[in-house]
């Protein structure tokens, strides 16, 4: 352990890593883009158009959040597809809106039942 880490659970290095994450997803459009790419893989036009921005400021952010390892690409035919990363981020993601809502809300959203649809 580091002379200046002394007492902390984990290593400088790690810590540090750890923050630059935490500075990527600390924008509003960036962790809205992890939320929409928590179940299924989307595009940049995709992405563009539920979030109601310019397709190329969504990409900077997916650029950005490709550099931090939190999303990941794969190509299918001419578009290219993103997706989280991991298991980690998605938990990530959810845990810290699960937290803002425990802050905000009564009873959190993530704890109501889900209402049927209506026909």
């Amino acid at each position: 352990m580091h002379a200046d880490m002394q007492g902390s659970p984990w290593a400088s290095d790690v810590v540090t890593l750890a923050v630059e994450v935490l500075r990527v997803l600390a924008d509003p459009t960036r962790l809205q883009i992890a939320g929409l790419l928590l179940d299924e893989e989307k595009s940049v036009s995709d992405l563009a158009a539920e979030l109601d921005r310019p397709g190329p400021g969504v990409s900077q952010h997916l650029a950005k959040m490709r550099m931090a390892r939190l999303v990941t690409t794969r190509r299918q035919g001419t578009s290219v597809l993103y997706r989280v990363e991991n298991d980690h981020v998605r938990q990530l993601v959810i845990d810290t809106i699960g937290h803002v809502e425990h802050l905000l809300e009564e009873i959190p959203a993530h704890h109501r039942p889900l209402r049927a649809a209506s026909s």
